[in-house]
């Protein structure tokens, strides 16, 4: 699919041709994915940042509690996960370089990968060194998202800290996908800038990684800005329908790409969205330092709209006729 079929899909549609496109990639997806969701949870390991972003909860300069787990309390939120049925992990923090370095990622690394079929960090970016040493402690995945790919946006909103540096961001994922990382994630921040824009960006950067890796397996995703501690309106909010359309948008576009779906969303949307384009979703997610054991709602990113349990989730998901996949992968070298 060329540039301008794809502006042509992302661009306004009657209720007609609307239905139609979703229609097109429930039939894609089924084609190409099967009747199957994969489900991960995500743990995050520490509320720390030096990034001072408007829109995230972690900003450096917003006056909330800071608390990092120790390794200990990463494996037991872990274990906590492993005995509702979770074998994909998503290790997620803020960017500290001291609280979240890279001796602190391969301890943890060192003592959970043994416990889990695939494990995927999504912190502060390395590069290529750090992630060929994090890989050997068993690393797999890498979640990076660019947020926007408007340029005087991105520095809008990133007002200081590393993050900043817009093109250094985009490298790290390449720096990623070198050292032997299979799987990449990559996405934008739905609110931040005008979205058909930024979904026109996002493919040309996928098919670009594609290109330059095509060993690497590449998942993407959309999540809409949710209140947080920052308090930040989104200047270009996306409703329910724009974001069904660029979900079967991308799904036309990149038909062999994983779309993730996040707790952000509401239980009716997330189960309309099952098999339509997206083949991974969390569940039971907490976004604070330890909160599947000890829930504490000052520490948290931002607020989650799904509350249902990870079975909750799982029966949703057999409902419609698909299979929830807590494992797909056996790392056995």
């Amino acid at each position: 699919m060329g540039k301008e079929a794809l502006q042509n899909l992302l661009g306004p549609l009657d209720d007609a041709s609307h239905a139609a496109l979703l229609e097109k990639a429930r039939r894609a997806t089924l084609q190409r994915f099967g009747r199957t969701v994969q489900i991960y949870a995500p743990v995050y390991l520490s509320n720390e940042c030096v990034d001072t972003c408007l829109y995230c909860g972690f900003s450096r300069t917003n006056r909330i509690p800071r608390r990092t787990l120790t390794v200990d309390e990463v494996v037991a939120e872990t274990r906590h996960l492993i005995a509702q049925g979770f074998r994909h992990v998503l290790y997620v923090a803020g960017e500290h370089p001291l609280h979240v370095s890279p001796d602190y990622l391969e301890s943890v690394l060192h003592s959970v990968r043994p416990l889990l079929s695939s494990v995927s960090i999504e912190v502060a970016p390395f590069g290529e060194g750090v992630y060929r040493r994090l890989a050997a402690a068993g690393l797999d995945g890498v979640v990076l998202y660019q947020e926007t790919y408007d340029r005087s946006r991105y520095a809008e909103v990133h007002v200081a800290g590393p993050k900043r540096d817009f093109e250094k961001r985009l490298s790290h994922l390449e720096d990623a996908a070198r050292a032997g990382i299979r799987h990449m994630g990559m996405g934008i921040l739905l609110g931040l800038s005008d979205w058909r824009e930024d979904a026109v960006a996002l493919v040309g950067h996928v098919r670009r990684m594609q290109k330059r890796f095509w060993q690497s397996e590449i998942a993407i995703s959309l999540p809409r800005l949710r209140p947080c501690e920052s308090d930040y309106a989104p200047p270009h909010p996306v409703p329910d329908r724009d974001f069904l359309q660029l979900i079967a948008a991308l799904r036309l576009a990149l038909p062999d790409v994983g779309l993730v779906l996040s707790t952000r969303e509401a239980p009716a949307l997330r189960d309309r969205l099952i098999g339509l384009g997206v083949t991974r979703m969390s569940a039971g997610s907490r976004t604070e330092p330890g909160g599947y054991l000890h829930p504490e709602e000052s520490l948290k990113q931002f607020e989650i709209e799904d509350r249902r349990s990870p079975a909750d989730v799982a029966a949703a998901i057999e409902k419609k006729g698909y299979e929830p996949v807590w494992k797909d992968w056996e790392n056995l070298l």
